[in-house]
């Protein structure tokens, strides 16, 4: 059977011939041969259904542009055709992780883990605590949505929240729009720290991801992410890369160059808080880098920001950053 969900992305069912229920755990991936006419060509993809409706499988894809596996899935896969399968695989899943509280965090196509998870808590009726949040362009390209919001009416420990880039034309909109950042995480989900934490999406939103909850003070051991590209075999490949932080014990020199004013902090504090130490003011909003009042040009040395958005990757790569988010390395020269 094939359901088509929202543009470019459907999901596909499929059963065994001979009738034998699938096990797997939720949140594990296929990996299918698909006979593309210059040969064979392996893909594997994120399981969506739950093994708790074991009589049948499925997988929701989505074609990016440049796909091959995808895009032929979509034109040419229709009910009746046979495909070969290899797995289950793969440790991206709650069973490996017991908590009392979950966070899962996708976008776009990322959801699939997280609606099988989700789906096996609510075939059991077992007490939940599911903070689910998942990003998308537009509403109606949030995978799932209608199956999303029966469950979420039907159990109350799994709690949706949606974050759109922009809403659709003529249609209102009343939840969070923009980018996913460290001021939606915090309204969304207050207890993130009490949480196990799964994401899975685009690799520059899973970097983000974990740099906000690593640069909040989260236990990065209970976070644990999919990629689109590589789902995880073990526990270390679903490790997320290694975050650089500022070093709590280094000494930082900032030269706040246009007042001719030298100043000593530790590499944990902000230019923002070293400035406003030294007398010197740069205005300042949110303080969290979402409103992007505090930008300032950085004329030499290196800094680690992480910001919410409020900076463009061009202002960066002039030499710009966001005072509030930013940390010194060693010396840092500011035109303040």
């Amino acid at each position: 059977m094939v359901i088509p969900e929202t543009p470019n992305t459907a999901t596909f069912c499929f059963r065994a011939p001979s009738g034998a229920w699938f096990d797997y755990a939720p949140g594990q991936f296929l990996t299918l041969e698909l006979p593309l006419p210059d040969g064979p060509l392996h893909r594997t993809y994120t399981i969506s259904s739950s093994p708790s409706r074991p009589v049948s499988i499925s997988i929701t894809i989505k074609a990016q542009p440049g796909s091959i596996g995808s895009r032929w899935m979509l034109d040419n896969l229709r009910p009746g055709m046979k495909l070969k399968a290899f797995g289950p695989a793969g440790v991206f899943s709650f069973q490996n992780h017991p908590s009392d509280k979950y966070l899962f965090i996708s976008a776009g196509s990322g959801v699939t883990p997280m609606m099988s998870m989700t789906t096996w808590f609510f075939d059991l009726g077992a007490a939940s605590d599911i903070v689910f949040i998942n990003c998308a362009r537009r509403p109606s390209e949030i995978i799932f949505r209608e199956r999303l919001d029966h469950m979420a009416s039907r159990v109350p420990g799994i709690k949706l929240k949606f974050v759109v880039e922009q809403p659709d034309e003529f249609k209102a909109w009343t939840g969070y729009e923009g980018m996913f950042n460290q001021l939606m995480l915090g309204l969304m989900a207050p207890d993130y720290l009490d949480r196990e934490v799964f994401c899975c999406g685009p690799e520059p939103f899973m970097r983000a991801v974990s740099e906000y909850l690593a640069n909040l003070g989260f236990d990065m051991d209970r976070y644990h992410q999919e990629s689109f590209q590589a789902p995880a075999m073990t526990e270390a490949e679903a490790r997320p890369p290694e975050i650089e932080m500022p070093d709590a014990g280094a000494v930082a020199r900032i030269r706040f160059s246009a007042s001719d004013v030298e100043i000593e902090c530790a590499e944990t504090d902000t230019v923002l808080a070293a400035a406003k130490a030294a007398g010197l003011n740069i205005p300042s909003g949110c303080t969290f880098g979402l409103c992007g009042t505090c930008k300032v040009k950085k004329q030499a040395g290196e800094v680690l920001m992480v910001h919410n958005g409020g900076i463009s990757e061009e202002d960066i790569e002039e030499g710009y950053i966001l005072a509030c988010c930013s940390n010194p390395v060693g010396t840092v020269e500011i035109d303040i």
